[in-house]
């Protein structure tokens, strides 16, 4: 097949969904597929531009068997309510330039976020006259609008529309969890219509390593400490000031150490606070490399998955699957009817928290530093949960399959896919039984 990938985020960027799809494309590639991928300059999550990619209207680039054709953004570190029309309009237009200007796919496997590249994508679906396929990895704009990252009345009204013309225009819409599909159905989205493949993580790269003589742990002062580690965006969404004030109540316990991973700029406002709070138990400390973090996984004792009170319980951060590849506990400070909390409970891999509370995720924390069985046993059940239900091998086999019956599907417009595949992804109320089922019997 010749697929085109339309992903806002993509390789180097290090969190967030670019990963994801950098390993979605070139495993399609090893596949024996062709992908061309057209996305943004990389900038996030600083929300600058990297250097090497600046002052340039477009940058074409292969990288491991994969084409990828960059355009410029109108990228701002704090953007208002402007800001974000520039940044969303430049991509808008400058992608759809670079879209319909390359080779013609077979197919167009469109990612969300970003929420108005739906537009830039029907416009290339009806010159290619090809079917697309859109993989959901967010519902917007209700968990903008949740978090209060969009409040004007008029930019709401736009991005519903937006939404409603996103699914419509779509051939085939995946979805990672049942909870999205429950969403869209609710919006009147017709299950025949999606398909649920859970996002992955690579199972052989993170893989549980041993703590002693851990060089992250060498590194920065952690040997012989009880670590408790987040690593990832530091966004309004996350609530990660609840782990200062948790570090404050635990902070006469030598033991224990908190460690936040995250962009610099956004450590800062951390930092101010720890001083204002005369705590010092809370390293803040940069990204590592890509090629570093199963070490930096490892040298935690607990790792922690934030989200605020008010996020919309669909959502699923990606950070979930990763942690449980690495063997390490969760504790999860998230609403208790979300997906993640949803996830965990299944796996019996960590504990649930309610969000933006300091003293239960104290607790919590408290609990696992006095029960070291009950941390290794729970860091077992997460390693082999995502072995069973996140490995790359199992989605990557699932994207294919279901792009290749979107082509079947539409064969009689010529669109045939150039291999056979055998059709293995499931009907959504077929996961959904099999979720509550599991869920039963662990």
């Amino acid at each position: 097949m010749r697929v085109l990938l339309y992903a806002y985020n993509y390789y180097p960027e290090p969190i967030g969904i670019a990963p994801l799809m950098t390993e979605l494309a070139e495993g399609l590639v090893k596949k024996g597929h062709q992908v061309r991928v057209v996305t943004a300059m990389p900038n996030y999550p600083e929300r600058k531009i990297y250097p090497g990619y600046r002052g340039q209207l477009y940058k074409h680039e292969v990288r491991n068997g994969v084409e990828i054709d960059r355009c410029f953004v109108a990228v701002k570190p704090q953007p208002g309510l402007i800001g974000r029309a520039m940044l969303e309009g430049s991509f808008i237009g400058l992608s759809l330039i670079k879209a319909i200007s390359g080779w013609r796919p077979d197919i167009i496997l469109s990612t969300s976020p970003s929420l108005p590249a739906c537009l830039p994508v029907a416009i290339a679906k009806k010159a290619f006259r090809c079917p697309v396929v859109l993989s959901l990895q967010d519902i917007l704009p209700e968990a903008a609008i949740q978090t209060g990252l969009l409040s004007n009345a008029l930019a709401i009204k736009v991005f519903e529309k937006l939404e409603k013309f996103a699914y419509a225009s779509a051939t085939k819409i995946s979805v990672i969890t049942p909870s999205f599909a429950k969403n869209l159905r609710a919006k009147g989205v017709a299950d025949k219509k999606m398909a649920c493949i859970s996002n992955w993580v690579d199972v052989d790269f993170i893989a549980p390593r041993p703590k002693k003589n851990n060089a992250f742990r060498r590194t920065h002062g952690l040997e012989n400490k009880f670590v408790v580690l987040y690593s990832g965006n530091i966004a309004r969404t996350q609530g990660v000031r609840t782990i200062i004030h948790s570090a404050e109540q635990l902070k006469n316990n030598p033991h224990i150490q908190f460690v936040v991973v995250g962009e610099p700029s956004q450590l800062a406002e951390l930092e101010t606070l720890s001083s204002q709070l005369k705590i010092n138990n809370v390293k803040l400390l940069p990204f590592v490399k890509r090629a570093d973090l199963p070490e930096m996984l490892a040298a935690a004792d607990v790792s922690l998955i934030m989200q605020k009170k008010q996020v919309v319980g669909f959502n699923m951060p990606s950070k979930t699957q990763v942690i449980m590849a690495s063997g390490r506990p969760i504790i999860a400070s998230v609403p208790l009817e979300g997906a993640a909390a949803e996830a965990i409970e299944r796996s019996n891999s960590g504990l649930v928290v309610k969000p933006e509370c300091p003293t239960g995720l104290a607790i919590a924390i408290q609990k696992l530093y006095n029960s070291p069985e009950l941390v290794e046993a729970m860091g077992d059940n997460g390693r082999q949960f995502a072995i069973r239900h996140y490995s790359f091998r199992q989605a990557i086999a699932a994207y294919e399959n279901l792009l290749a019956s979107v082509l079947r599907e539409e064969s009689s417009r010529g669109l045939i896919p150039t291999q056979p595949v055998t059709v293995l992804t499931p009907d959504l109320r077929t996961a959904e039984r099999q979720e509550v089922r599991e869920r039963t019997l662990i």
